[in-house]
């Protein structure tokens, strides 16, 4: 047997709350536990994705790795203007 007045309540059926109601029931040695995040709204879990981008990472990160629409459009510009050149320029350029 545990010893007396050293352990904390155990509450078998403490109820977990998450934004106002009530989501499910555990053990605890708190009654309620508020959170913030459970399996039945994570992205994880739930299959959606929210990309929270507070400092432009994203952005950046696309910009960066030219993953972004403009930085498309700007390398297809770029293949026009390899392409500018006629085969003879190419040509004169290796004798």
């Amino acid at each position: 047997m545990p010893k007396e007045d050293i352990h904390p309540t155990w509450y078998p059926d403490a109820k977990v709350i998450c934004n106002g109601e009530v989501v499910m029931t555990t053990g605890s040695t708190q009654p309620e536990i508020h959170v913030d995040v459970w399996s039945g709204n994570h992205p994880f879990f739930t299959g959606t994705q929210k990309i929270l981008d507070t400092e432009g990472r994203v952005d950046r990160f696309m910009r960066k790795y030219g993953m972004s629409s403009n930085s498309a459009d700007d390398s297809s510009d770029k293949t026009i203007n390899k392409g500018d050149e006629s085969p003879e320029a190419g040509s004169k350029k290796k004798s």
